[in-house]
């Protein structure tokens, strides 16, 4: 049977500790376990824990965690995605499998053809959602360690803060990913459901970003990062 597998957003040590109540209503309430379940939780500091729970409430739930394990190592190569913000289901794909491929840090890119225009509370709204889908993913995937996600960031502002040993945009007419230098850290800019403007590449350009190709098709918004990310991990990380 496989081990239930939870993230706590708070820290974990050997003991008994009362889970936060969106955790122990899942954990009882809609997964119904019982007392005597075990269970493995981690809570993003790179350490896993082995326990099992020994009360389950309706609104409240008590675990005693008995053996701290190293958890996943991290990839190698750091790498800051800067996906272009798109619609629903199609941002949280892109999160997800970003997640599941070892990315260390997300930002939701702001651009001339996005479609979706997040402010304030509709945005902290999404935001908490987006960090969710991440830390779904890291339970299933076995990652102990969850990305950072940003909030969205306009495409200039993202060009000029952030920080890697090799930038690349994602372009269809470019040299191939794999003929660049392997780098240790790593940034990818990813366009919207329009794509990047050729005036947004040239930008790019400008601030130290290379273009990169992944083959002569256009892949779709939520595509690109699952392809482009598992070449990158195949040329320089862990896969």
């Amino acid at each position: 049977m496989r081990l239930s597998r939870f993230f706590i957003d708070a820290p974990l040590s050997l003991g008994q500790h009362e889970l936060p109540e969106a955790q122990a209503h899942y954990i009882g309430r809609v997964l119904r376990h019982a007392a005597g379940d075990a269970v493995q939780l981690f809570d993003g500091s790179g350490q896993e824990y082995l326990g099992e729970l020994i009360d389950v409430g309706k609104k409240s739930v008590r675990v005693e965690l008995r053996e701290c394990i190293a958890g996943l190592a991290e990839s190698p190569l750091r790498i800051h995605l800067g996906q272009g913000l798109s619609r629903g289901e199609r941002m949280d794909w892109a999160i997800q499998k970003a997640t599941e491929l070892g990315v260390s840090e997300i930002t939701p890119i702001i651009s001339a053809r996005c479609e979706v225009r997040l402010k304030d509370e509709r945005a902290d709204k999404r935001l908490a959602h987006w960090r969710q889908v991440a830390i779904s993913a890291c339970e299933q995937c076995g990652r102990s360690v969850l990305p950072l996600i940003h909030p969205p960031l306009e495409l200039d502002a993202w060009l000029q803060q952030v920080q890697a040993d090799l930038k690349l945009v994602l372009h269809p007419v470019a040299t191939p990913l794999q003929q660049h230098t392997p780098p240790r850290s790593l940034a990818v800019l990813i366009g919207p459901e329009g794509g990047l403007s050729d005036d947004e590449v040239a930008r790019a350009g400008q601030l130290e970003f290379l273009p990169a190709s992944l083959g002569p098709r256009i892949l779709r918004t939520e595509t690109a990062p699952v392809v482009a990310l598992s070449v990158v991990q195949l040329l320089w990380g862990d896969l």
